[in-house]
């Protein structure tokens, strides 16, 4: 699995670097966004959506998400 490390960096680093990506993201491939920023999550959900990728996103602490994203193309 591929990590895209955003902890401390703010909207909207999180969904360009996920853009810089997207296409060398082969088909049910992993990545794995690591962000302590809350509002990355909707904006993800959407670029997501937009682009479709499925994704998954867990609090794994007070503060801390890992988001897997994952190709369906």
């Amino acid at each position: 699995m591929n990590k895209i490390d955003c902890l401390g960096e703010i909207c909207p680093v999180p969904v360009m670097k996920l853009r810089n990506v997207m296409d060398s993201i082969k088909k049910g491939e992993d990545y794995l966004m690591v962000t302590d920023h809350s509002c990355t999550i909707k904006n993800l959900e959407s670029f997501c959506k937009a682009n479709h990728l499925k994704y998954d996103s867990e609090e794994v602490m007070n503060g801390v998400w890992e988001i897997t994203i994952t190709s369906n193309r």
